[in-house]
């Protein structure tokens, strides 16, 4: 994987007192690569900061700590990202 280069600087998600916050959860966003410009956008804007770049610079999630907000949804120009309802 690629890290991104962080602008601001901006804190890894890690477990702490609440665990891998992934769990809590109830959409998920899954990626349609077909449709990525890897624009990083996404990458960007998301808060938690769970999405890396892998080394063709297509983004991967890290569903353990990504709790399902939609910002990357809603940033992505060419609606790359779906959100999807969370099956456990």
């Amino acid at each position: 994987m690629i890290k991104v280069p962080a602008l601001i600087p901006i804190a890894r998600p890690k477990i702490g007192s609440a665990g891998k916050t992934g769990l809590w959860r109830i959409q998920k966003p899954v990626i349609n690569y077909d449709k990525c410009t890897k624009c990083r956008l996404c990458v960007i804007y998301c808060p938690e900061n769970t999405i890396d770049l892998l080394e063709n610079l297509l983004p991967q999630i890290d569903y353990d700590y990504c709790k399902g907000c939609g910002v990357c949804a809603q940033v992505c120009p060419t609606k790359a990202i779906e959100m999807v309802r969370e099956v456990k």
